[in-house]
């Protein structure tokens, strides 16, 4: 069987490659914080860190987390950073107009069998499901004039330079996804350990002899505490911007199938 080829076309997604770069840097950015910004001495009773933070100072009860916080602050801050990260690609990958708007006319193009039409709203809206719908209409133009191809392999030869495109688009859609997945349960699992390791060291200090160590009491408790907050937190955003890079990317798929059913049954009815 003989089938037609094109270039593959380039992907139009960018974004962040390596997570584990983002991973480094937002923990060098938490270190530094817990120890100059949350433990700046100005944030304690006489200028020591050892000491209770002053009151209503949260950048020290903060510092009082312990060394659990930095590792919270790296998965929280990667979170963010990931997300942002994934908006502007996804946001590239729509395209410059309306999607929504952009199937409907390329969909409108294709029932007037005006290729010409399609390929010029392509090159207008770009982005992910434009690029996937110019190759599909490459090949289209391209066997359509080979007279060697009949109906059924030409049809296949489409809906195989579909899957190409697909393939070549989706997944730097998801890139980094994954990792923001991850973090919806390590988030969670870290704080926790914090909590635990908080609540052993309040309960260290009131198993001591004769009167409490209001500090290392305190300390414990406040240990625990922050650490939940901010494993709840990471495990929040993490959960909310999974689900919400997901749902666009769905979107993106459900169009490219739409548009890529309609060339494929437009080219059936043409060549009938």
């Amino acid at each position: 069987m003989k089938t037609t080829s094109s270039k593959p076309a380039k992907n139009s997604v960018g974004g962040v490659r390596s997570a584990g770069i983002v991973l480094l840097i937002c923990f060098i950015i938490a270190v530094c914080l817990f120890n100059f910004v949350f433990g700046n001495p100005a944030n304690f009773m006489n200028n020591d860190p050892n000491n209770h933070p002053l009151p209503g100072n949260m950048l020290g009860t903060i510092y009082k987390g312990g060394v659990i916080v930095p590792v919270l602050q790296t998965l929280f801050l990667t979170v963010l950073v990931l997300s942002v990260e994934r908006w502007f690609a996804i946001r590239k990958a729509n395209g410059s107009g309306n999607l929504t708007k952009f199937v409907r006319n390329v969909k409108d193009c294709l029932e007037k069998n005006d290729l010409e039409g399609a390929r010029a709203l392509c090159a207008k809206q770009r982005g992910s499901v434009a690029n996937v719908v110019l190759s599909a209409l490459e090949t289209y133009s391209q066997v359509e004039k080979d007279e060697t191809l009949n109906k059924e392999q030409s049809v296949a030869a489409i809906q195989k330079r579909l899957e190409e495109a697909t393939a070549l688009e989706l997944p730097t859609l998801e890139q980094n996804l994954p990792v923001i997945a991850t973090m919806t349960t390590l988030g969670t699992l870290v704080g926790l350990l914090g909590t635990v390791i908080g609540m052993i060291r309040a309960f260290a200090a009131l198993a001591n002899a004769g009167a409490p160590d209001s500090i290392a009491l305190s300390t414990g408790i406040s240990e625990a505490l922050i650490n939940t907050a901010f494993g709840i937190a990471t495990g929040a955003c993490a959960v909310i911007s999974y689900n919400y890079y997901t749902s666009k990317i769905d979107k993106l798929t459900y169009s490219i199938d739409e548009v890529g059913f309609t060339i494929v049954s437009a080219y059936a009815v043409a060549h009938k």
